[in-house]
């Protein structure tokens, strides 16, 4: 079975970059597949890399990352938009996917869909 959490970004607004990570990262090792509203800062995606890799054992093996950025693609107007809600309340905009690897094998996305390849669990493979 495969378990979707979704957190909402008031859930992480308050918390300091360490905090999120961690509250992140905790989740994906539950072997679960967080589901991010918004997005982090760019230092701290950096960061939630660099602290998994160095969590990395055989229980853990690391997680799948994706942003999808609805004003990434946007033009004009519609960036102006994005860019002065992003002021006002924060990463909200977009959707983060972060995905424990022994679950998730590779997110692939492109303008329209995402899609996640996942791995048959280890519950699986004792049947």
């Amino acid at each position: 079975m495969v378990t979707l959490q979704f957190v909402p970004y008031t859930e992480i607004e308050t918390l300091s970059s360490l905090g999120r990570i961690r509250k992140l990262l905790n989740i994906a090792k539950q072997d679960k597949i967080v589901l991010l509203q918004g997005r982090l800062k760019t230092e701290e995606e950096a960061e939630l890399i660099k602290t998994t890799m160095e969590e990395i054992n055989k229980d853990f093996r690391g997680i799948e990352l994706a942003v999808i950025n609805p004003d990434k693609d946007s033009t004009g107007m519609q960036k102006l938009r994005y860019g002065f809600f992003n002021m006002l309340l924060g990463n909200r905009q977009g959707l983060t996917i972060i995905g424990p690897a022994t679950v998730v094998k590779q997110i692939k996305k492109d303008p329209t869909k995402i899609e996640l390849l996942m791995e048959k669990t280890r519950r699986s493979r004792r049947r």
